[in-house]
């Protein structure tokens, strides 16, 4: 599509009658397990950050892993950044990730249940089963939304949240969630999730516009979902309908916190017209950057340090008393 085609761009996916039902009964479940968080300093070296390996309760009181990296030198409680990796990947080493913590922020990069054989390494299993799935975690109990993966993972995200916001030195008022890919689907479902985040940012999100997706993704995990329906003609309605309880199109619509998406307009993997839906059916504040040469790093470190300045500027003290429009706006060029 040209640009102006994207911006015009809307979604064909539709939110199930009982989406708002399904999610606030989920978490209230998952609320009912005890939040249990522990962390253990790791030796590092390092001279300005402290490293931690925290373990907090997820979907059904399940052990979940993650890195807290903190700045030493903190006087008063700082802001807070929880990132999601990409899919098939992991949290990676202590040693890895450290510009957020190094910026003064706490920084939760939190494991995503099962996965952790990719580019980096994962600590945290997934101790439930599915029926019949494609490899990879695309279809793992795609036929119903209570058995999805991703029901699983997403409650995880909200729940590395709740605890993020229990620990000493982090301000609980000034929240943000980031990712790209995976990463930047769940950012994006979190931001339908929970009310009072101050900031997200989305890169090149997964798990958006499924409808169009199906159809257009040339390479990645979108083509699992294609490879079982292949096989599994029959199931082709429920697996429909379970993903629109996933879609974050659907999230975006109750999405409030001032929201930074941006694509490469050469990807093949998560093509940019469902970020674009995504962007436009946002109910917050929002803006969307598409790099022109760019494919799946949707701009790569240009894009972070855009994400750097966005992140000084709403998650400062400030930020509260200054209007989120002019904050934006500011960050557009």
């Amino acid at each position: 599509m040209a640009n102006d085609d994207l911006s015009n761009y809307r979604s064909r996916q539709t939110e199930p009658a009982d989406f708002a039902e399904f999610w606030s009964g989920t978490l209230t479940e998952a609320r009912r397990h005890p939040q249990q968080v522990e962390l253990v300093e790791v030796p590092t070296g390092l001279l300005a950050v402290d490293v931690f390996d925290l373990t907090f309760s997820g979907f059904g009181g399940h052990p979940i892993r993650g890195w807290l990296r903190m700045p030493k030198k903190r006087e008063h409680p700082v802001p807070a950044i929880v990132q999601f990796h990409g899919y098939s990947s992991g949290r990676g080493a202590p040693l890895d990730d450290l510009l957020l913590a190094s910026l003064g922020y706490a920084h939760l990069i939190m494991d995503v249940r099962g996965q952790g054989v990719g580019a980096a390494e994962g600590a945290t299993g997934d101790p439930v089963g599915s029926g019949p799935s494609r490899a990879g975690f695309m279809t793992r109990g795609i036929e119903d939304p209570s058995t999805y993966f991703y029901r699983r993972v997403f409650t995880d995200a909200v729940r590395a949240v709740d605890a993020l916001r229990t620990l000493e030195g982090v301000d609980p008022h000034r929240v943000a969630v980031i990712g790209a890919s995976q990463g930047g689907g769940i950012a994006l479902a979190l931001a339908g999730l929970v009310a009072d985040l101050s900031a997200v940012l989305i890169q090149a999100p997964l798990l958006c516009d499924f409808p169009a997706a199906l159809t257009t993704a040339a390479q990645g995990p979108y083509l699992e979902i294609k490879a079982y329906l292949k096989a599994r003609r029959a199931s082709r309605d429920a697996v429909f309908d379970t993903l629109s309880y996933f879609d974050g199109v659907n999230f975006a619509r109750h999405a409030h916190a001032p929201a930074w998406f941006s694509t490469g307009l050469l990807d093949t993997t998560c093509p940019p017209a469902t970020a674009y839906a995504a962007h436009s059916a946002y109910a917050g504040s929002k803006k969307i950057r598409a790099w022109e040469f760019n494919d799946h790093d949707a701009g790569g470190s240009h894009d972070v340090a855009a994400g750097v300045r966005i992140l000084e500027q709403m998650l400062s003290p400030a930020a509260p008393t200054v209007r989120e429009e002019q904050i934006m706006s500011s960050l557009e060029s």
